[in-house]
């Protein structure tokens, strides 16, 4: 994919205050449905969007853009549709690790990636690499992820290392916690939104959701945009975040 020109966005969206968004992209079967198309047709077309809210993303100052593309519990899914979501993430990296790169963009992924195929998971750790020394944002892909699945795994994580006698149990704190997240080393999350009309998290961000703000709209993901994404800063700007105080 080519270096992007700058899309026609409003020209105040960096004041919106936000560091780190999350999407879950949900909607591409009902878009398909409603164009009498196959699934696939609006998986891909969800890959499109996908690139332009990257971009704009990027264009709009934010530093993290984490997006839900694979769940832990999407394995549920048909073998086909499976086949065919991995066959799009393996083109999407192989076709977009360029202008990632390009500019300046940090790929990561959270989630239990490792579980995939292993040339998948070669690829994937090539690219993470490739644009690991950059020093633009990050766009954070979640493969194979489950918000209950990364918190078992962050347990289990401590306790082997208090059972090591590195650390005590009463040592154990949020900080502790949070290093031990996928998400570690990342911007905490100021905005999760979700596209499709469903008003759920959906096992997405349990943690770091605390006390993200939330926005939910009935736009289906293929049709989500920059200026989809300025309207939901727009709506963040204006919340009131106390974090629990006055």
């Amino acid at each position: 994919m080519a270096t992007h020109a700058k899309p026609d966005l409003p020209s105040a969206a960096p004041a919106h205050g936000a560091r780190h968004v999350a999407i879950i992209m949900d909607g591409n079967g009902r878009w398909a449905k409603k164009r009498l198309l196959p699934r696939i047709a609006g998986h891909r077309a969800g890959v499109e969007a996908v690139r332009r809210v990257a971009r704009a993303a990027q264009d709009m100052g934010l530093e993290c853009l984490t997006l839900y593309a694979f769940s832990s519990e999407n394995w549920k899914r048909p073998a086909s549709e499976v086949s065919d979501l991995m066959g799009l993430l393996r083109h999407f990296i192989q076709s977009d690790i360029d202008e990632f790169h390009a500019n300046g963009v940090r790929l990561r992924i959270i989630g239990n990636y490792r579980a995939l195929d292993p040339a998948l998971v070669d690829l994937i750790d090539n690219a993470m690499a490739r644009t690991a020394a950059n020093s633009g944002p990050v766009i954070a892909i979640a493969l194979n992820y489950g918000a209950q699945d990364e918190m078992v795994r962050a347990a289990q994580r401590l306790a082997e290392r208090v059972a090591r006698g590195e650390m005590a149990a009463q040592d154990i704190g949020i900080g502790a916690i949070d290093a031990e997240l996928d998400t570690a080393e990342l911007p905490p999350l100021d905005l999760m939104i979700r596209t499709s009309g469903e008003q759920r998290l959906s096992n997405f961000m349990l943690w770091q959701a605390a006390y993200a703000e939330l926005y939910f709209t009935d736009m289906l993901w293929p049709d989500f945009d920059g200026r989809a994404l300025a309207a939901a800063l727009d709506a963040y700007r204006l919340r009131d975040r106390r974090f629990g105080g006055l």
